[in-house]
């Protein structure tokens, strides 16, 4: 039986490809996109001062029932 979108909207995901391959998580009224950021190391920085890497995520239509499916998009952002 093909599990479906239950009364939460919450369902599971995973994501295809790129830094975060294969990492799952529990995603609510299936977004579009998702993205992943990583802290990257500054030197010097001002007090308060970040920098991440962001790794963008597309959601992969084709796909209707649980783990949801997302996928790198290595153009983004």
């Amino acid at each position: 039986m093909e599990k479906t979108l239950d009364v939460t909207g919450r369902e599971t995901a995973v994501l295809d490809g790129g830094p975060a391959d294969g990492l799952r998580m529990t995603v609510s009224d299936r977004p579009r996109v998702i993205q992943v950021t990583y802290p990257c190391q500054t030197e010097a920085a001002p007090h308060g001062v970040r920098a991440e890497g962001v790794y963008v995520y597309r959601l992969d239509y084709g796909v209707t029932s649980e783990p949801l499916r997302y996928g790198y998009d290595i153009a983004s952002p």
